[in-house]
């Protein structure tokens, strides 16, 4: 006859049985930024606690970024920094914390079942680019009111605000997006980040010296901007880093003309991202 202590650890072996089987597997698509010839870390396939999951998202019809791809496939807004900062990131996550993390990212797409609530954690870029279906609004509402966690960066100026904020308000019709405070334990829970700064592409400095100041019409005389969307439980289930591009301070982070104070606090910030949605 099983023990009681046989019977909840046989039970909770098939949950967890249940719910990798639920799971998605790992897919490459087309980058947006044509990395499709980077090389797939030898332990992509290792089991591990975290990983970096990129929500996939339909293009809005006034996309700053116009292909003729299907986003299902990659290759349009959502893919921009795709896989390179999810992957710098997820090594810089290794090497700062104790975290067991995945060496390659997770594109997850909401009208894949429950599969995005196998993910705590889901970002996105480009968010003047999304335009979510009503059902893809509900189900991303669904998975942030059960616990789940959204971090939004690199969408910069008024227009790619109101294109991003028709999709937003769809999710969240009755919450406010605000100013995250200072005090607030998003920016304290690993670093303390009082200091910081706006952080930009490579598009804006002209990377290594190939021009410089581009797309200015997109980015001079805007500011940083820290907001987020809190439960009832003042849990912030929505973070974003308006007028900021912290998926290239990540994304070339390994590239020695890129300046290193950016990499650094986007670095920073994202480990106290992951880790207050951890922790909150």
């Amino acid at each position: 006859m099983f023990s009681q202590k046989w019977i909840w650890a046989l039970a909770g072996a098939l949950v967890f049985a249940s719910v990798l089987a639920a799971q998605m597997p790992w897919r490459v698509y087309r980058s947006l930024e044509g990395y499709d010839d980077v090389a797939v870390p030898a332990d992509y396939n290792v089991a591990s606690d975290w990983v970096f999951a990129r929500l996939m998202y339909p293009p809005h019809p006034r996309a700053r970024f116009r292909t003729f791809a299907d986003w299902h496939y990659g290759g349009t807004s959502w893919s921009q920094d795709y896989p390179r900062a999810d992957r710098h990131f997820a090594q810089a996550l290794r090497r700062l914390t104790t975290m067991n993390v995945r060496s390659v990212e997770q594109p997850v797409n909401l009208d894949d079942g429950d599969d995005v609530f196998n993910w705590p954690w889901l970002a996105a870029g480009e968010m003047g680019d999304w335009k979510l279906t009503d059902a893809q609004a509900a189900k991303l509402r669904d998975y942030l009111l059960r616990g789940g966690f959204l971090y939004l960066d690199d969408f910069w100026n008024t227009a790619e605000w109101e294109r991003f904020d028709e999709s937003m308000r769809e999710v969240f019709p009755d919450r406010p997006i605000v100013e995250i405070p200072n005090k607030d334990a998003i920016f304290h829970t690993v670093y303390d980040l009082d200091d910081r700064f706006q952080i930009l592409g490579s598009w804006a400095i002209g990377l290594c010296g190939q021009g410089g100041f581009g797309q200015a019409d997109r980015w001079i005389g805007t500011h940083a901007q820290w907001k987020g969307i809190y439960d009832d439980h003042n849990r912030l289930m929505v973070a974003m880093t308006f007028n900021s591009d912290v998926g290239d301070s990540w994304e070339w982070a390994d590239v020695p003309c890129y300046p290193e104070k950016f990499s650094s606090l986007g670095i920073k910030l994202g480990v106290n991202y992951v880790t207050y949605d951890l922790t909150h």
